[in-house]
């Protein structure tokens, strides 16, 4: 593929006004190629237009960003959703797979809009917060338009309803229709998957409302009964913590599950688990999962709930592991395209940076390999399109010898190259 079919094949997956063609190409192949800052300044060096040009342009264009990521997941969820092959028996029964997870974003500066505060690890992080929801459909992760959270100050700034995380989020589980990216469906092929800092009440009933399956990590502390218990004693006794609650029901046995471990190169993976069926505090029944690794047992356990009662423990397990897909995207999108490295005192254009990152991201995965030499990585992916970068000259010159007197004007431009040095 040489540039000019490269840049062709990039417009025909946006819809740009043609005043901003250049600036987003140029901006968007600049986050495609591997580099050691995806700076506003490193991209004009790279495209030769003037770094202020992409500040105006990431601050008054965040509409633009946001809907051509919106645009290129649903085009992306639906082709991946057709290529689905239902005649094979597969591991789960489900077939869309709602990942939900946040990621923070340092602050490139002490007065940027919009910083916070956030708890990290054993320390902390003074930047953003995005909480990422991505499908995942045969395989594929396909990126959907991020929840930005946004503090009382810039709300009180800018007229706006000031939420948290998790009442962000079940907005946008309220308001998400499916059927926009993967077009018709059943309701019980949807599974949605969040870790603990997740486990709110809200979202769960929110999930249920939409008749999906869904299966997330519980807070040691999250109240559970037995069935028994929730048939004979009143509604506000009887209820226990959830770590209690399986130390309560330790007559109930371990079982030895083996889970494929995503790596052809590795053995499969051994987990033990015990499984109850019991009722999840303001939200329902569910089936009750602990588990933990088998070589492991004095390692963290996990809890989980699951509000689909047909499916088994092993399915369960195997579902939640899919989990890890969208810590893997945080680490890509970071380590390859920039995703905190813009610099910017406007949240407006730190939202733009990013949408225009997971377009990247879309983009990347969407490109065709080269016939002879297939590849899938995004880091192989960019060292393909710094191949077509590098060949474009090569393009220019051999178009410029294709038109009428075009030798005549290559040595007139030759000669004058060679008078300047």
């Amino acid at each position: 593929m040489n540039f000019s079919t490269f840049k062709k094949w990039l417009l025909d997956h946006l819809e740009i006004k043609n005043r901003q063609k250049s600036i987003c190409i140029w901006y968007l192949i600049f986050l495609m190629l591997s580099t050691r800052k995806h700076t506003i300044q490193e991209a004009a060096k790279f495209s030769g237009l003037h770094k202020s040009q992409f500040s105006r342009w990431l601050k008054n264009h965040n509409g633009v960003a946001v809907y051509n990521l919106d645009e290129l997941s649903k085009r992306q969820a639906k082709q991946f959703y057709s290529l689905i092959d239902r005649s094979k028996d597969s591991l789960l029964p489900w077939n869309i797979f709602l990942l939900i997870d946040s990621t923070l974003h340092r602050r490139s500066t002490r007065h940027t809009d919009n910083a916070k505060r956030f708890n990290h690890g054993k320390g902390f992080v003074i930047g953003h917060q995005w909480t990422n929801v991505v499908l995942v459909i045969n395989g594929s992760l396909i990126p959907l338009t991020p929840i930005p959270f946004y503090t009382k100050k810039y709300c009180r700034e800018n007229k706006i309803t000031y939420r948290t995380e998790n009442d962000a989020v079940v907005k946008y589980i309220r308001n998400l229709n499916l059927e926009n990216y993967v077009g018709p469906h059943l309701s019980h092929e949807v599974m949605v998957l969040a870790d603990s800092g997740y486990d709110d009440k809200k979202i769960q009933k929110a999930i249920q409302n939409k008749k999906w399956a869904y299966v997330i990590a519980l807070k040691k502390s999250r109240s559970v009964r037995s069935e028994k218990s929730h048939e004979t004693v009143p509604l506000s006794k009887g209820w226990s913590k959830v770590e209690l609650f399986f130390k309560d029901h330790h007559r109930v046995k371990w079982v030895t599950v083996q889970v494929p471990s995503g790596d052809l190169n590795k053995k499969r993976m051994e987990f033990r688990l015990r499984q109850i069926t019991a009722y999840l505090r303001y939200v329902g029944k569910v089936q009750l999962i602990c588990s933990e690794y088998k070589k492991r047992p004095k390692g963290r356990r996990k809890y989980l709930a699951c509000n689909d009662l047909k499916a088994t423990p092993r399915q369960i397990l195997i579902a939640y592991r899919l989990r890890w897909k969208i810590e893997i995207f945080h680490k890509e999108v970071k380590m390859f395209l920039g995703f905190q490295e813009v610099a910017s005192k406007h949240f407006k254009s730190i939202s733009s940076h990013v949408h225009w990152v997971y377009c990247a991201y879309i983009l990347l995965r969407a490109l065709p390999s080269p016939r002879d030499n297939p590849i899938n990585t995004i880091g192989e992916k960019q060292k393909y399109v710094q191949t077509i970068v590098d060949g474009k000259e090569r393009t220019r010159i051999i178009q410029l010898l294709t038109q009428i007197n075009g030798v005549k004007r290559y040595k007139d431009e030759l000669r004058s190259a060679m008078q300047a040095v």
